[in-house]
């Protein structure tokens, strides 16, 4: 094997090793590009913190068209209303437990009634009856609120996501109308979920359950 060796050409013993090593840089050079490929790929997932969430939520909320919240209105908050002069009584009916509330000029710039109606129609089941209501909406439209944003956790598939409150927001209604919607039997909030993507190397919201 030895003497075989020696007597082959410097030129093949030399070209087998410099192809060697053409393979090794080669090798060596996929191995680097491949690491840097998965460097960018983490580059392109930034970290998504709670603000940046809030933010983004906020911003879809701010997109979406300012609508008007739902008051549900006790027999406590008929009293409060006719006490703002949002409403006056025009009509007592036999069984003194019914009876016709209607708007006055303030009230019509505080709520509107269903159908466009300006007369509450209160019809209670029995004069005892406690839980009857009805349900006005504020004339100022506004868009919700994102609030109470939890911390940001890893999901499936490489998205996040984030539980927080949707929030009614109640600027620019009159306060006696704020404190109506505060008694119970009103849901200003709710528990919500927002998942996130990354797109185009930033985070984008997908969805809002």
């Amino acid at each position: 094997m030895a003497s075989r060796a020696k007597t082959e050409p410097p030129g093949a013993v030399y070209g087998g090793k410099v192809k060697n090593v053409v393979k090794m840089v080669s090798l060596g050079a996929a191995a680097l590009l491949g690491v840097g490929m998965v460097l960018a790929g983490c580059k392109s997932a930034p970290e998504l913190s709670a603000t940046d969430a809030a933010k983004l939520i906020q911003a879809k909320y701010d997109a979406d068209a300012p609508a008007a919240a739902n008051v549900t209105v006790d027999e406590k908050g008929l009293g409060q209303g006719v006490a703002a002069k949002y409403w006056e009584r025009t009509k007592l009916y036999p069984n003194k437990f019914w009876a016709d509330f209607t708007l006055t000029p303030d009230g019509k710039k505080a709520v509107k009634l269903a159908g466009g109606k300006d007369v509450i129609e209160w019809r209670p089941a029995s004069e005892s009856d406690k839980n009857f209501s009805i349900v006005v909406t504020t004339a100022v439209p506004n868009h919700l609120k994102a609030k109470d944003l939890k911390d940001v956790q890893d999901d499936v598939g490489g998205t996040k996501t984030v539980a927080f409150s949707e929030a009614v927001d109640l600027t620019g209604v009159p306060s006696a109308l704020q404190d109506i919607a505060h008694n119970p039997g009103n849901k200003l909030s709710s528990k919500k979920n927002a998942t996130f993507v990354v797109d185009g190397g930033a985070w984008k919201l997908q969805s809002i359950q």
